[in-house]
């Protein structure tokens, strides 16, 4: 006699409370599913219509912000527009499809543009050597005082000290310390850059490397830098650029001609692919020629129209990542590097550095100025004159939600008191860059005017400010739903 199964049905308008149980003849499914595990209860799923649901997580999708929305102005994070013909290009199944364990003779288009943008990013930077293995800014810095280290160990010098600016992201102390290494700061000069009589006087015999932004995370440019590079290099140490804010400097100048050994780059900020909520990310390497032997394996080798990934690497670092990166990212990288040419990739840091001395200059009456003169692709604001009344950054920039922006990065860098931290990108239009002006100013007005407005903002957000102190302390990372929730 057949088996029979029970699927549960709801009816049209229900939300799964009133079942009809269909008896559906099914022949073996005691060989399929153990009597044990069959369903004897209904699932209680809800049944909505297809407008209802659409319009439920549209909803949801515009509750928080993000660059599709609006001006998304985070300092040091190049928050731009990405263009979806790049995410089009990632979906492509050729890539997307592709199995990380595939043999390299099925996988030659993958690794031909791998290759392709090693050498992009060789010729962007002026450094010879590219790894694309690093998944992330923070662990290209990881990854190449990896190589720092082991370069300085082939030549029997155990050097452990890497001395950073006190402008410097958060990140870099954090990578020098993963890398078993010790991070000595310096402090900038009186004008924002690195000091060299300061850089001097850090360096000795245990000295690895320098790590240096530049633009620097004032977002002004280390005018020094080539004096400092000498320094560090008579010392015996390496050079080493946090290539964050290559966003001023593509197509401009190459770091490889400024001094530096070695970089990373953010192709999730400067290359515009997905940025922010944890990732993706990519933050390939790249090196002069005697430190190239150090990078992690596997690497990209070209032998006539072929293409290979070479493992036997015996002075490499190793493996800093699964596989070769986030690869969809680096298809992104490519698509917009290829899109746009030399004089698209020119024409983009022209227009950060013009957006972002636009906005300087229009703000710089209304809000304090720690470092003044013209900027690079960003610049530090200070609310020390609001917070005479009583008014902060953080409230500042909360009351931004209101006016429908984001936030700029706030009360970083360190050396700059009340900071609001502000970088335009070059994607952002001149009405735009308006209409964020005078939100800032509306905003300075109000806190002569109203202050406990802008103190208790925002106003329209379905959230308004959380206790954080209180937030951090008892973090509740589990959601939880009622019955009713759609």
């Amino acid at each position: 006699m057949a088996e029979k199964l029970i699927i549960e049905h709801s009816r049209p308008g229900t939300r799964g409370a009133l079942l009809t149980p269909l008896d559906v003849p099914v022949r073996g499914t005691e060989r399929l599913v153990p009597e044990s595990l069959r369903r004897r209860a209904a699932l209680g799923l809800p049944e909505v219509s297809e407008p209802t649901v659409v319009r439920h997580f549209t909803n949801i999708s515009v509750l928080n912000h993000h660059v599709d929305k609006d001006f998304y102005p985070l300092g040091s994070c190049t928050m731009k527009y990405n263009p979806k013909i790049n995410d089009r290009m990632a979906a492509l199944p050729g890539f997307a499809g592709l199995h990380p364990m595939s043999p390299d003779e099925s996988i030659q288009g993958a690794l031909a543009l791998l290759w392709e943008l090693e050498r992009a990013l060789s010729e962007i930077t002026g450094f010879p050597a590219v790894s694309l293995q690093p998944a992330a800014g923070a662990q290209g810095e990881f990854t190449a005082m990896m190589v720092a280290g082991a370069f300085h160990r082939t030549r029997g010098d155990d050097r452990n000290e890497v001395i950073i600016p006190d402008s410097a992201h958060g990140t870099n102390p954090a990578s020098v310390a993963m890398a078993g290494m010790k991070a000595v700061e310096v402090k900038s000069g009186p004008d924002g850059r690195v000091d060299p009589e300061a850089v001097k006087r850090a360096l000795g015999p245990r000295t690895a490397a320098m790590m240096v932004t530049n633009p620097n995370t004032l977002g002004i440019f280390e005018t020094r830098i080539g004096e400092v590079a000498s320094a560090v290099h008579a010392a015996g140490g390496l050079m080493y650029l946090d290539g964050a804010n290559m966003n001023a400097l593509v197509g401009l100048v190459r770091p490889g001609e400024m001094g530096f050994d070695m970089m990373h780059l953010n192709l999730h900020k400067t290359f515009s692919t997905p940025h922010g909520g944890g990732g993706p990310g990519a933050g390939p390497i790249a090196v002069r020629t005697d430190l190239a032997p150090f990078l992690p394996a596997p690497v990209i080798e070209k032998n006539g129209d072929r293409f290979r990934f070479v493992h036997d690497r015996p002075q490499s670092v190793g493996r800093v990542h699964g596989f070769h990166g986030n690869f969809l990212v680096l298809v992104r990288a490519l698509a917009y590097i290829r899109s746009l040419g030399a004089a698209g990739l020119r024409e983009v840091s022209r227009n950060a550095i013009l957006n972002a001395n636009y906005l300087l200059a229009r703000l710089s009456e209304a809000y304090d100025l720690k470092y003044p003169g013209p900027c690079m692709h960003e610049f530090v604001l200070s609310a020390t004159r609001q917070k005479k009344r009583g008014v902060r950054a953080a409230d500042i920039s909360k009351r931004l939600l209101d006016h429908g922006f984001h936030a700029p990065t706030t009360y970083f860098p360190l050396i700059v008191e009340e900071a609001l931290m502000i970088e335009p990108t070059e994607t952002e239009s001149l009405a735009t860059l308006d209409r964020f002006v005078e939100s800032m100013l509306a905003i300075a007005r109000e806190v002569e005017t109203d202050p406990d407005t802008v103190r208790q903002a925002p106003h329209t957000t379905p959230v308004d400010r959380p206790d954080e102190a209180q937030a951090a302390r008892q973090l509740k990372v589990k959601w939880t739903a009622s019955r009713g929730d759609v």
